[in-house]
């Protein structure tokens, strides 16, 4: 038999993001099937990076998010989801702090193609 408090567990992504101390340190709070959800708490911009395998999608819960492509930009409000196809170069830039949920393989590096001093391990996600 299934444990009912796993099947029944309720998480909410924005708490858990409001929770994070460390800007651009993913948590991982919950996985389907081979996909991790992660939230996280940023500011500022991030890297230059890309993903060679894996497609990555942003779930804005709070702020103004700017997804930079090196031709063009996409803007998100709370509640927009956006997909960074793979292999896709891209810099996620916010002026205030932005509260983000992310849906990613568990196969996904943090940032990617690039090792960076923002760079955080899978095991650092899970903890």
């Amino acid at each position: 038999m299934e444990d009912e408090t796993a099947t029944h567990k309720v998480v909410s992504l924005t708490e858990q993001a409001a929770s994070l101390t460390n800007l651009w340190s993913p948590k991982i709070v919950g996985q389907v099937n081979d996909q991790y959800i992660k939230v996280a708490r940023i500011q500022g911009e991030f890297t230059w990076h890309q993903h060679d395998d894996e497609d990555e999608m942003f779930l804005l819960l709070q702020g103004n998010l700017t997804i930079q492509y090196p031709d063009h930009e996409v803007h998100l409000l709370p509640g927009d989801m956006h997909i960074v196809p793979r292999a896709t170069q891209h810099n996620p830039v916010c002026q205030e702090e932005c509260l983000i949920a992310l849906i990613e393989t568990v196969t996904t590096q943090h940032t990617g193609d690039v090792d960076s001093p923002l760079t955080r391990s899978i095991d650092e996600q899970l903890q």
